[in-house]
């Protein structure tokens, strides 16, 4: 190892030496960039799984196996930045890729941090709040797109100022613009408001169905800058309506009417005593009744005897109901939870079981 130490030491002051041109000691460096970017992320599953033996599976299970792209997109671009040096005494050349690759990489070191704090809540955070007392609800979602946004501005300050570019004035600027263009243009500014806080809160998206307070039923075609067309369902007409009235509307979303029904079987290894069928069926209605977002009432537990094996077989369906895919992602992780706590309960008292993999998931849009 310390041949190879003192390899590396010694390697760049002599190509700084060498008759090698440095575009050419660039490219090669921009290649192991993107070479060991790519290797980035076994890189650390080794490391991970070599000193931290017990959690260090879990851990990259958890974080780094879903970011793997985002890690070496990231790892890349940082190299390569730092590889840029050789092109400094192509000062046009330096001055042009420069900007473009500092902003590649904040946008790529932004979207990793964004992606991992959706993991870590996704992995972690979720069953801190359960085990403090807090009700892990959609407020997660919202949550995660205030700290997003906060990553997106620290990304945009990082950047300016390594640009020495006076952000905050710059802000100030176009505030006073937007003052005196907001004066001039009362009437566009709050459907322009409007249109943004249709986007930041997503009531309906296009292609979707929806029915209005004025009796309005129809398909979401698009969602402009400062209105909303519809097609209405019987007549076919095109309705368009300005954003400014749908923030303030109440907006029955009639696609996103949905629920997905859970199908999990869990094969106990003995038959199970009727006393011990009742605590079954009572731990699993707890624990499935305790996840927000479980239609109540739904659980439906049936024990039965699989033919050709030893054992009780459970199985149970419920229904997930959720607004968007997010939320829908949010319930499948909870019950994850609620399993492994149904398992713990269980295991107390001695009943022993295998879930049958994977759980299925069937979407079953409510009837209009």
């Amino acid at each position: 190892m310390s041949e190879i130490y003192n390899f590396f030491v010694n390697f760049i002051p002599n190509l700084e030496g060498s008759d090698i041109p440095s575009y050419l000691i660039f490219l090669v460096f921009a290649f192991l960039s993107i070479l060991l970017g790519n290797i980035g992320p076994k890189l650390l599953r080794l490391v991970f799984y070599r000193f931290l033996p017990k959690q260090g599976r879990e851990i990259y299970e958890t974080l780094t196996q879903p970011l793997q792209g985002e890690l070496k997109t990231a790892t890349a671009l940082i190299l390569i930045n730092l590889s840029l040096v050789w092109l400094e005494e192509y000062r046009p050349v330096y001055n042009f890729i420069l900007p473009f690759l500092e902003l590649a990489v904040t946008i790529s070191v932004a979207w990793l941090l964004s992606r991992l704090f959706r993991q870590l809540m996704r992995g972690y955070g979720i069953s801190f709040m359960q085990r403090v007392g807090l009700e892990a609800d959609e407020l997660v979602l919202p949550f995660e797109l205030v700290v997003n946004i906060l990553i997106g501005v620290f990304a945009a300050i990082a950047f300016a100022r390594t640009r020495n570019i006076d952000l905050f004035g710059l802000l100030a600027s176009l505030g006073f613009i937007a003052g005196a263009i907001g004066l001039a243009a009362n009437n566009a500014l709050s459907q322009m408001i409007g249109t943004v806080v249709i986007y930041l809160d997503r009531p309906f998206s296009r292609g979707e169905y929806i029915r209005l307070p004025n009796g309005i039923y129809g398909r979401v075609e698009s969602i402009g800058l400062r209105s909303t067309k519809i097609r209405t369902a019987a007549k076919s007409t095109l309705m368009i309506i300005p954003n400014s009235k749908l923030a303030d509307w109440e907006i029955e979303n009639i696609t996103r009417g949905k629920k997905v029904m859970v199908l999990l079987y869990l094969d106990f290894l003995r038959f199970l005593k009727e006393q011990e069928q009742a605590m079954v069926e009572q731990i699993i209605k707890a624990a499935t009744d305790s996840i927000t977002g479980i239609d109540p009432g739904s659980t439906k537990i049936s024990l039965v005897s699989v033919e050709g094996k030893p054992g009780t077989r459970a199985r149970v369906t419920f229904f997930i109901l959720g607004s968007n895919e997010d939320s829908i992602q949010l319930r499948k992780r909870l019950l994850e939870l609620a399993n492994e706590n149904i398992s713990k309960q269980l295991a107390g008292y001695g009943l022993e079981f295998v879930t049958q993999d994977p759980t299925v998931y069937i979407e079953s849009p409510v009837t209009i």
